[in-house]
């Protein structure tokens, strides 16, 4: 495992976001740019929010988090993933950004990484009717780092506080809150409930990731990310004398059962090939969902490795994305379809 995350790592990197020949629309998208929807501490985030134009006066949406290991990366490498899913399916799709580890001076947390992006599905339920989008038909995917989120969303959605991590018992305080409610209210209100997620490749325990090797100078992708390896939540804080904060933003720690809570249906998927989030891990996770009585799927793309769905290419894992993510992303409108559009 410990090869693995730090695999994990190297090979996000390596990504080309280079553009290759663009796939046939089946219908024309709108698409607004570099919409902010939280400005922590003065950092503003950013979403893409991608419309189709179908003459439909609403769509289900599709909230999309950008892989590349919490350190690179930013959401322009979901945008031919975007723009497929919203003209090959009818879906508003909103790809969003989030704070890196290594932002604000490389001082930003795991736990604040997960508070950007529930602040992102938050203001995507308060705003984006104004974009065509039904904000109580809401579903969740990201790949790699943003699966490790999206199933965030899923599984500790309902865990805000607005003390956040400062002490325990820790839980989470959106960057964004609707207008006068506290993270509770937003919390006792479900404010957080999606209809439905896809994590791609993703990586759910960071626990495991910390025991093996993540905090450390051998994970290099501190330094392509332009910052000094450190602990998660900090210095002063580490995996062996502080495992519950780790714990708290592992969901293979936070499943629940399915008679305390059911979850949304999900759509869980890896590469046979994949050495960084490797099938014997995702499948792992899958099946402590399904022993907790929750719905879910599971396929293995064969041949595969890592970040399939990637914007334009990567020549290091022989990936390109009108190659190797049509297949994939048909499955995901498939599955959202059989949600959504019963």
């Amino acid at each position: 495992m410990k090869r693995a995350y730090i695999f994990f790592l190297v090979v996000a990197l390596i990504s080309v976001n280079q553009v290759l020949g663009q796939t046939p629309q089946k219908h024309q998208v709108e698409v607004k740019k570099d919409i902010v929807f939280a400005s922590p501490e003065g950092f503003d985030l950013t979403m893409d929010i991608y419309t189709p134009k179908t003459g439909k006066q609403s769509y289900p949406v599709l909230v999309i988090i950008h892989g590349g290991g919490w350190l690179i990366n930013n959401k322009s490498i979901m945008d031919e993933m975007s723009q497929y899913v919203s003209s090959h399916g009818e879906y508003v799709v909103a790809n969003i950004n989030y704070r890196l580890l290594g932002d604000q001076d490389n001082t930003v947390t795991i736990n604040e990484i997960v508070e950007d992006v529930f602040g992102a599905v938050l203001w995507v339920k308060d705003n984006i009717a104004e974009y065509g989008g039904d904000p109580a038909k809401v579903a969740v995917t990201g790949d790699s780092a943003g699966g490790h989120l999206t199933e965030m969303v899923v599984v500790a959605g309902n865990n805000l506080r607005s003390h956040g991590f400062s002490k325990a018992p820790y839980g989470f305080k959106p960057s964004y809150l609707p207008n006068g409610k506290t993270a509770e209210q937003v919390a006792a209100q479900g404010g957080l409930e999606v209809q439905a997620a896809i994590p791609s490749y993703g990586a759910f325990d960071m626990l495991a990731a910390a025991k093996g090797g993540f905090e450390k100078d051998a994970n290099f992708f501190w330094q392509m990310g332009g910052a000094k390896a450190r602990g998660l939540f900090g210095n002063e804080y580490n995996v062996e004398a502080n495992p519950d904060m780790y714990k708290a933003v592992s969901p293979i720690y936070l499943i629940p059962k399915a008679n305390d809570r059911k979850l949304p249906p999900q759509f869980f998927h890896v590469g046979s090939k994949d050495t960084t989030t490797p099938p014997v891990a995702v499948k792992a996770y899958f099946d402590k969902l399904k022993e907790a009585g929750q719905q879910g799927e599971y396929w293995l793309y064969e041949g595969r490795n890592h970040a399939y769905l990637d914007s334009g290419s990567n020549e290091f894992l022989g990936n390109t994305f009108e190659k190797d993510a049509i297949e994939p992303l048909n499955r995901i409108i498939t599955f959202l379809d059989s949600v959504f559009y019963k």
